[in-house]
């Protein structure tokens, strides 16, 4: 990806989503994002694609063993939850009061 201009993503940190691709799909069950990745356009999804870690005990973690946790998925495989409709929506950008806001299509309520 190029370095030239920073991207421009309609999902941020604490967004419901769902996951539409790969193999934690499920386009009726809402997550939450737990951080995005605009660099490597990537999001860590709260309970989506578990992986293994193996961990060499240390200070803080004094057993050490295997570990589960979240990798990060791409961003194209998840799509904004809307509320009122219960289903996956896409946005839109308008200005209110002179501030940029994400409205989703299918409802047209403004997102938090």
């Amino acid at each position: 990806m190029s370095t030239r201009f920073k991207p421009k993503f309609n999902i941020k940190k604490g967004d419901t989503v769902v996951v539409i691709a790969g193999d934690d799909k499920d386009p009726k069950k809402p997550r939450k994002i737990l951080e995005v990745f605009p660099e490597k356009s990537r999001v860590l999804v709260e309970g989506v694609n578990i992986v293994t870690r193996h961990t060499k005990p240390s200070a803080q973690n004094t057993k050490g063993g295997l570990v589960k946790k979240e990798a990060s998925v791409h961003i194209s495989n998840v799509m904004l939850w809307d509320a009122k409709k219960e289903e996956a929506t896409k946005i839109k950008r308008t200005r209110e009061n002179g501030k940029l806001v994400r409205i989703s299509k299918k409802s047209g309520e403004v997102i938090k």
